[in-house]
Formats: structure tokens, C-alpha cells, sequence
């Protein structure tokens, strides 16, 4: 998985692609020990497929919306957006992926660091990124609750409909990636676009 940073400011767009596709492990090398399963040697872990390569068609396509999605979002929305659903799924991979891309887009440490307390920390972000951090919270969460009409009509008041669109096309985004590097164990620090 590849990512770079929104095409809206002077740093490099954060879109996933899948310019050199790398597997990077510290585990031994995977040893076939029954039809379609594949083990560590040393550690007994079950190898991960790698998905980019095994599904090129797919991940071009989840590359698609990733670039789809975040066209005429603020950058520095998007990457609130994607460190808050990253947080809230687990995935350390993107977190850390995400985390310096806004550090690098010009994020400040401060707002960086309260994005996971952010509804105790509101005078950190603008209304507009409270209501997509909300919204965020709601579709990653939708097992729990669904989206509440509280949730969507915020963020129907601070964006425009076609704006709104996209910040829930982001938020779809953002999750499949965090579903893809979890299932596929993609291990925090190893940003492969450095690969």
C-alpha cells in the first residue's frame, strides 16, 4: 500500500498507489505447510498475502477512490479524517503513515496530538472539522449505532452537499485501507511508498 499527499497544497497529495509494491517483515521467511496456508518458519505466524500484488485489480481500485474521494477536500481535513478512523479501527500502519504526512503538509503537534480526545479538545479544530471528525467517528463505528441523524445533519450544516459527498467517500476510503493493512498485517513505520 502507497500513499501520497493531497494534490490541494504544496506538499505532495497522501493518495494510495501502487508505485513500487514492497513486502517489508522481520519474520523468517514463509514456509508452505498445507494448500493455500503459509507459516513463518521460526515464529509459526501465518504470512500475510501480499494484496497489492495478489489483487492488482482490486487495489487499483481502492487507489481510485482514495483519489476520488479526496479531490477538493481541504488536505488538512483529509488527513484529520484519515488519522481519526485509523485510530479508532487500530491500524498503527496508517496511523503512522498519516501522522507524518500532515506533520510534513505543515500540521501542527498540537492538533496532531488531540485528534484521538478531540470532542474534549474542540478548541483545536475549526466547526467544519469537528463535524467530519464526527461523521468520521459515526461511519467507522456504524455497528455500534448506525449514523446518527445528530452526526450526518452536523456535517450537513458545515459542507455543502457535494463537498459532504466526498467527505464520506474519504471516510469509505480510509476504512477499506485500514481493513486492508490489518488483514494483511502491515507493520507501522514500513510506509512502503519509501520502498
Amino acid at each position: 500500500m502507497v500513499m501520497t499527499n493531497n494534490t490541494n497544497t504544496a506538499a505532495p497529495a497522501t493518495t494510495h498507489t501502487a508505485a513500487p509494491i514492497t513486502t517489508h517483515s522481520t519474520a523468517p521467511a514463509a514456509t508452505h505447510t498445507a494448500p493455500g496456508t503459509h507459516t513463518a518458519a521460526a515464529t509459526g505466524t501465518v504470512a500475510r498475502v501480499d494484496f497489492a500484488r495478489t489483487a492488482p485489480k482490486v487495489f487499483r481500485a481502492v487507489i481510485g477512490l482514495d483519489a476520488a474521494a479526496r479531490e477538493g477536500l481541504d488536505p488538512a481535513l483529509v488527513e484529520l479524517i484519515q488519522i481519526r478512523a485509523s485510530y479508532l479501527n487500530g491500524c498503527a500502519y496508517c496511523l503512522h503513515m498519516h501522522t507524518n504526512d500532515a506533520r510534513k503538509a505543515g500540521e501542527s503537534e498540537d492538533r496532531l496530538h488531540m485528534v484521538a480526545v478531540w470532542r474534549e479538545a474542540r478548541n483545536f479544530f475549526t466547526a467544519k472539522e469537528q463535524a467530519a471528525l464526527a461523521l468520521t467517528d459515526a461511519v467507522t463505528r456504524v455497528a455500534d449505532a448506525g449514523v446518527p441523524d445528530s452526526a450526518y445533519a452536523e456535517a450537513a450544516g458545515e459542507f455543502a452537499e457535494a463537498e459532504l459527498a466526498q467527505v464520506l467517500a474519504l471516510i469509505l476510503a480510509i476504512n477499506t485501507w485500514n481493513r486492508i493493512a490489518l488483514a494483511t498485517g502491515k507493520v507501522a513505520g514500513t510506509d512502503e511508498r519509501r520502498g
